[in-house]
């Protein structure tokens, strides 16, 4: 089991403002992609900014790490190398990355995180990860507690990490070539397209169809909510949040909710401890169901589950408010027991099938006047919130508060006075004052006004949890003195802290170092460069294919492997269903057409296809 018991809420950034919210949310630690190398290029920031959000973060002991999680060519691995340097020297505290052509560089001595894109899903994988330097590992969102167990009674020091909410990709992690097939977007160098949220219509070797136009790749989202303590007894320490293309609404919302249930966590098992400092106190209800969501699901952790999938929609359908009774030409009655709010974004499902929405502009009792006319809508249809006009407003504004507790102690000295300040973390500063002792005219107010004015800490990171006064009289202090005496050692402390944070140290390679788990790799090794090539090669690998990315697999190979079955969902299992033989099954858009193949001994699903085109 891990070495360590802290535990760790990890929430994503796609931005500076973006990261500085998700800390004071309760973050204790963010993830954040740079300008290049992010396997999000979309959300890409300068060194400058994640400089400044690593500054910010630090002040709460709380820690930020950079995504170079794409492949990297041959000819980008020295901008690849710089910039490690450069976000070291920002004050970046671990990279996240998925090339294994970074560890035969000159790199900075920052904390090495293996990313999802390195497809951790077993015992073997992982231990060879930790011996090869990496203090921090994302397992594959595929796994059941059981086999977290397993990698965790395997694993000696490294953090085992694991995606708690947010979208899911159908493939295992690094192992999905689809949108690199079809359009020429690889996922592995930050470009995916998102095929797999487009819709489908599934066949048999006969043509019959099993569903039409349906989206059979897209899974609904992550929300392990009811398992943080199961997934902590296993060996998780650190639960992340996805979601770096997310908007300011989504982080606030679901860091806050995830923070709230940890906090809880630590209450009741008090052998975990936190992996940051400051309390939050949140100024609005946090409520995951109301932010983007294709649908919960805690996907495998708990065994196989048929209703894992988003097939209806890939998009935001919203909370299920109430039914259409009436139908007019402008207007419509629903029946519901939800306040709905001018401005709320509803939608619903038509006749066929698809997804519609209109915005609310005007309610009168049950009367809804839509801003616009409301397309394919029925008496009896079902219809769902997916914007809340007040809620989201709330989240416009300050809407949550993070304070470090500290125990202020006044006492005297031969000269005057010296305040003193110790925080949570045990870091103590102190500031004195030269200031000749009289006597107060009102003695027995004199240490309630101390106190009220001396725990006056608002516009800092710190509340004062308690406040002592260790006086041999009660003596005159002028109300600007403690107000300067206050200021200065608050400016001390701050600066006692920021002497005081620690960035985690790379983790040392052991030495022989383990061989790789495989002896040969196919393309599905993901190796793009020379670097990553003698990687392999050191560790003992003796064969090795070129990425898919460099364009030399012939004929169809697996673009997606995938836990999620399709057989499985439309009852076609052949271990479920007795005489139902394996065979392939088809999926075809328009002239695209994949096949399905199925290790059921793995319980696994393949879809094959043909490169289309290459970038």
């Amino acid at each position: 089991m891990p070495a360590t018991n802290t535990l760790e809420l990890l929430s994503p950034a796609r931005n500076l403002d973006c990261g500085i919210e998700a800390v004071n949310h309760g973050a204790d630690a963010v993830y954040i992609g740079a300008t290049k190398f992010s396997a999000r290029r979309a959300a890409g920031n300068s060194v400058a900014e994640i400089g400044k959000l690593a500054e910010y973060a630090h002040r709460f002991n709380a820690r930020v790490y950079v995504a170079l999680n794409t492949l990297i060519k041959d000819d980008e691995l020295e901008d690849a190398r710089q910039m490690a340097w450069q976000l070291f020297e920002a004050g970046a505290d671990a990279l996240i990355i998925q090339d294994m052509g970074f560890l035969e560089l000159d790199l900075p001595p920052i904390a090495l995180h293996a990313s999802t894109q390195t497809d951790n899903r077993n015992p073997e994988k992982v231990r060879f990860l930790e011996a090869a330097g990496f203090s921090q590992i994302v397992l594959a969102r595929e796994l059941n507690l059981d086999q977290i167990r397993a990698i965790a009674a395997q694993t000696k020091s490294a953090t085992l990490e694991f995606f708690i909410h947010g979208a899911l990709c159908v493939s295992y992690s690094g192992q999905c070539y689809l949108s690199h097939a079809m359009t020429g977007r690889s996922a592995n160098r930050g470009e995916c397209a998102q095929p797999c949220r487009l819709p489908y219509t599934l066949s048999d070797g006969a043509g019959h169809i099993i569903a039409r136009d349906q989206h059979l790749l897209s899974p609904k989202d992550n929300n392990q909510s009811a398992n943080l303590h199961e997934l902590a007894d296993a060996g998780i320490r650190s639960f992340k949040i996805e979601g770096r293309l997310k908007d300011m609404g989504y982080i606030k919302n679901i860091t806050a909710h995830y923070r709230r249930l940890m906090d809880q966590m630590l209450e009741d098992s008090p052998h975990y401890r936190r992996a940051s400092a400051g309390r939050c106190t949140f100024l609005f209800e946090p409520q995951p169901e109301k932010s983007f969501n294709r649908g919960h699901t805690d996907y495998f952790l708990h065994g196989r589950q048929r209703d894992i999938g988003a097939f209806l929609t890939p998009k935001f359908a919203g909370e299920e408010i109430g039914t259409v009774t009436r139908l007019g030409t402008t207007d419509f009655d629903i029946e519901s027991a939800v306040a709905l709010k001018n401005g709320d974004g509803l939608s619903y499902f038509n006749a066929a099938g698809e997804l519609n929405g209109l915005r609310v502009n005007r309610i009168e009792g049950r009367q809804i006047i839509p801003a616009e006319a409301a397309k394919d809508l029925q008496v009896g249809t079902v219809l769902y919130r997916n914007h809340d006009q007040e809620f989201s407003r709330l989240l416009e504004k300050k809407s949550a508060e993070r304070r470090i507790a500290v125990h202020l102690v006044l006492s005297e000295t031969s000269e005057g006075f010296c305040l003193s300040a110790t925080d949570e973390e045990g870091i103590s500063a102190s500031a004195t004052l030269t200031l000749d002792k009289q006597s107060a005219q009102n003695p027995g107010q004199v240490a309630d006004k101390l106190r009220e004015n001396l725990g006056k800490l608002g516009n800092t990171h710190f509340v004062a949890e308690n406040i002592a006064l260790q006086l041999t009289g009660d003596w005159f202090i002028p109300a600007s003195v403690q107000n300067a005496l206050r200021r200065q050692v608050i400016e001390a402390l701050q600066s006692a802290r920021q002497n005081a944070y620690q960035r985690p140290a790379r983790l040392a390679t052991e030495i022989p170092a383990l061989p790789y788990p495989q002896s040969e790799l196919d393309y599905s090794g993901n190796v793009l460069n020379q670097k990553a090539r003698e990687f392999y090669t050191r560790h003992g690998v003796s064969k090795i294919a070129a990425a898919y990315e460099c364009n030399q697999e012939n004929g169809e190979v697996a673009l997606i492997s995938a836990k999620h079955c399709l057989r499985y969902s439309f009852n076609l299992c052949p271990r479920e269903s007795k005489g139902i033989i394996p065979e392939p099954l088809f999926l075809t858009r328009g002239k695209d057409q994949l096949t399905l193949r199925f290790d059921c001994q793995r319980c696994e699903m393949r879809v094959e296809g043909k490169l289309k085109r290459s970038k």
